[in-house]
């Protein structure tokens, strides 16, 4: 019988309207910020007086991809001298720092952005004044020559994670009324600022201030410095994490020109405004903000970007100064092995061996980012303890990882490696951002172990402790029937009559012995080898060893709930489960001892189990 679709209700229609909250913010700031009518376009540059004062468009680009838009998002505007921190990130990265810092500096000027005047060295005060952006293009124009401006104008759009245009009648208009640039230019190559051809200089000034760009656009710019320099759009590291911090850096303290100060004491957020009517606006390590309006107050900044950049930080509590990270939230849980060990099934030797020994081996499950506060508190909390021989950290929920984190890190491991204790890292891979991260400090360091999962870790340092303290892991090793915990206790008559109704199979490494939702129509007695258990998903559930029973829940129930696979050759012996229930019946005492024996099986398993939950709850 065919089956009706739900009915629309208002419920789900407005669940289908509803929208993310910040994306209802940002509708409330258009709203409240429309009717604002102060300031006016800027007509110094006859062109830009052409703009429409009535555009109004706010971008929000989180550090994930994802981007905001509402109103005139769409709409191009040139992007003047937004495009200043980026030109100076572009020239940190291609000339190096030491050139780049030889002749531009790094201090407010407390001046307006065309101020004709240099600090006491006679250079820039920074690269966000028109002096120290005209003397970033000189750089460039000095290392690329002619091919200076399609360089910069290529970055910028890697930035904006498209390819972007010139207005020429912007840059026409600019070129042609750009005397006050000029006697910068000129000032700049008096002082051997500049030492190329003043004309040609400016000429890659004029065209980089009028780039095309939206408030979408922006904001995905934004986001990039915001992300240490990859595009979170993209995914492309645009330039580097020190060229980003040098360049945020400058732009907290000057980037808004004589009103820098009142900006990063209300607002708190690395900005960068343009006289087309742009603003875009970098939280580190959270999102990137573009606007686009074109009045301008007395400052040269958007008056209604301003409203909107001061409604965000006040309303979310944006400051960058104002963090409320607590180290003591990066460890989800400490443990040993004697409350979690790995899901694989030990014999009588083993388990004896590691009851003696598991605090030998200490889990720390780390969260969030790994900084030098967090690396810092976990090396404390790890010291606290007495000197384990092996240390998993577990890294799956960790998001990020600073150079700081990473260098704490390795001091840390060092420091382990010289007490003799092994570092095993679990949950990240080789090709991640993290392990680069981490393993530029610590790739010479001969103590350290990776396992992508973390029971697979805690498996290998459990058999390094069977090793150490006598014991030993035979893989080829063949046991018998009698060995079988599942059959403990059942006399040798018993034994010897199951035993006639076994067959012994043979499995290849990687041969799927039992499969998901199949019917469970026989049990198996691991005679030599290992076989792991694993959920459709690829969870791996428990690895067995010779000595080990599986495929026992047939007695319980009719169909697979796991894949069981060969991790190397294998043998066992199968019993087909009429078979089993016929031995049962001719031997009531044996099966009711073989079902005692199941129910300890899963009692055991059960209590592992909610010891896992409880680690993971505890905190």
């Amino acid at each position: 019988m065919k089956r009706s679709p739900p009915p629309v209700t208002a419920s789900t229609v407005n669940w289908a309207r509803s929208q993310p909250p910040l994306l209802r913010f940002l509708h409330r700031c258009y709203a409240d910020f429309l009717p604002e009518v102060a300031g006016a376009v800027a007509d110094y540059i006859p062109e830009l007086g052409k703009a429409d004062p009535a555009h109004f468009g706010i971008s929000l680009a989180t550090l994930d991809g994802h981007v905001y838009e509402v109103g005139d998002t769409r709409v191009p505007f040139t992007i003047q001298s937004m495009s200043k921190p980026f030109v100076f990130a572009l020239a940190l990265d291609t000339l190096g720092a030491e050139r780049v810092e030889s002749v531009i500096g790094v201090e407010p000027s407390g001046d307006p952005f065309n101020s004709i005047r240099l600090n006491a060295d006679n250079h820039p005060f920074n690269a966000m004044v028109n002096a120290g952006a005209i003397a970033c293009s000189g750089l460039l124009h000095a290392d690329k020559g002619d091919g200076a401006f399609d360089y910069i104008r290529h970055a910028l759009g890697r930035f904006a994670g498209r390819e972007l245009d010139v207005d020429e009648a912007v840059y026409a208009s600019e070129s042609a009324t750009g005397d006050r640039n000029r006697a910068i230019g000129y000032l700049l190559r008096t002082n051997s600022v500049i030492t190329e051809n003043v004309p040609a200089v400016l000429d890659v000034y004029f065209r980089q201030c009028a780039i095309l760009v939206t408030a979408r656009d922006t904001a995905v710019m934004a986001a990039t410095l915001a992300n240490r320099g990859i595009n979170p759009v993209t995914g492309e590291q645009v330039v580097t994490p020190y060229a980003i911090a040098r360049t945020l850096s400058v732009m907290t303290s000057s980037g808004m020109y004589d009103f820098a100060g009142e900006w990063i004491y209300r607002v708190g957020i690395p900005a960068k405004s343009g006289v087309g009517g742009g603003i875009l606006a970098a939280l580190p390590a959270r999102l990137g903000l573009g606007s686009y309006s074109p009045k301008l107050d007395k400052h040269g900044n958007s008056v209604r970007g301003i409203k909107v950049c001061e409604a965000l930080s006040a309303h979310y509590d944006l400051h960058m100064l104002n963090r409320s990270d607590d180290a003591r939230h990066s460890i989800i849980a400490d443990y040993n092995i004697g409350k979690n060990p790995s899901r694989r099934l030990r014999r009588p030797q083993e388990q004896e061996i590691l009851a003696k020994h598991f605090q030998e081996v200490r889990v720390i499950e780390l969260v969030g980012t790994l900084s030098l506060s967090n690396v810092d508190y976990v090396s404390r909390r790890l010291a606290g303890s007495p000197r384990p021989e092996f240390v998993i950290f577990d890294l799956r929920r960790v998001t990020a990882t600073t150079r700081a984190g990473a260098r704490l890190v390795a001091e840390a491991f060092q420091e382990l490696a010289e007490l003799g204790v092994t570092v095993i890292l679990s949950g990240i891979k080789r090709t991640s951002r993290e392990w680069t991260t981490i393993s530029e400090w610590t790739n010479r360091l001969g103590n350290i172990r990776d396992f992508y999962l973390l029971d697979t870790a805690i498996e290998w340092a459990e058999d390094q402790i069977v090793y150490r303290y006598g014991g030993s892991i035979d893989f080829l090793e063949t046991t018998e029937l009698a060995e079988q915990p599942l059959l403990a206790g059942l006399s040798e008559v018993e034994i010897a009559d199951l035993a006639s109704l076994c067959a012994v199979r043979t499995y290849q490494p990687n041969e799927k012995i039992i499969a998901t939702g199949n019917e469970a129509t026989s049990l198996f007695f691991l005679r030599s080898g290992v076989v792991h258990v694993t959920l459709p998903d690829g969870i791996r559930l428990a690895t067995l060893t010779a000595g080990m029973a599986f495929g026992e829940m047939a007695l319980l129930e009719p169909k697979r709930s796991a894949d069981v696979l060969a991790d190397m050759s294998a043998t066992a012996y199968e019993v087909d489960i009429r078979d089993f229930e016929r031995f049962r019946d001719h031997h009531p005492r044996a099966g009711e001892r073989i079902m005692r024996n199941l129910a300890q099986i899963l009692a055991e398993r059960l209590i592992v189990a909610n010891a896992k939950v409880d680690l993971l709850t505890s905190g």
